[in-house]
């Protein structure tokens, strides 16, 4: 079986927020989708072991934010490739609430729902939620996750639905904390990691 027939099927890149002993959370998430459009209903999968399960399993709200191109990378390196047990993923962010949900300043659109239902897989949580509020915040094209790996070169989290364990490849730089491989021979003083933000000491040539 090639798996990686299942990256034809067509997804985003988002943010899913939601709350959990009075604070907000949040995680990236790439499945999700609309079910109904009366009463509008969409569905996103979560994994068991992020955070943000149970906070939505409590609080039976979430919201969606819907990253753009122009997003800022280093904000699904955030939600990505960090847990809100220990993180406040929200530090440093511009204060944006929508029906007491959090959602990202530089999203494009966001969604907050009702959880009305879920399905259990032996993995994730397909949350099911009636949308009690939604808007349109930029007319930035959204972002793919083909987009998401072919120009901004990101991995996904293996708690990601999508995430393929990939084989070798030529010896690169890999930053050994969100798994972003850049193309240079030699990272430069001062280099950073455009998704997590770590320094170049935590890079490694594999």
């Amino acid at each position: 079986m090639n798996k990686k027939a299942l990256f034809d099927l067509s997804y985003g890149v988002y943010i899913v927020t939601s709350k959990k002993d009075g604070r907000a959370v949040g995680c990236v998430a790439n499945s999700a989708m609309q079910v109904t459009s009366s009463p509008a209903t969409v569905a996103v999968s979560i994994n068991h072991d992020n955070f943000t399960n149970s906070a939505i399993r409590e609080s039976g709200v979430f919201a969606l934010s819907i990253l753009s191109e122009k997003s800022d990378a280093s904000t699904i390196g955030t939600f990505g490739f960090k847990s809100s047990a220990d993180t406040n993923k929200f530090e440093g962010l511009a204060l944006e609430e929508r029906d007491g949900l959090r959602i990202i300043p530089c999203a494009k659109s966001y969604i907050t729902c009702r959880v009305i239902d879920t399905l259990e897989t032996s993995t994730h949580t397909v949350f099911l939620g009636e949308v009690t509020d939604s808007d349109v915040l930029s007319d930035e094209a959204p972002m793919t996750y083909s987009y998401y790996h072919k120009v901004i070169k990101g991995k996904a989290p293996k708690n990601a639905p999508t995430y393929v364990e990939e084989a070798a490849e030529e010896p690169k730089w890999k930053c050994s904390i969100c798994g972003y491989v850049s193309d240079l021979d030699e990272l430069p003083d001062g280099f950073t990691c455009p998704i997590c933000g770590v320094p170049k000491e935590l890079f490694k040539k594999e």
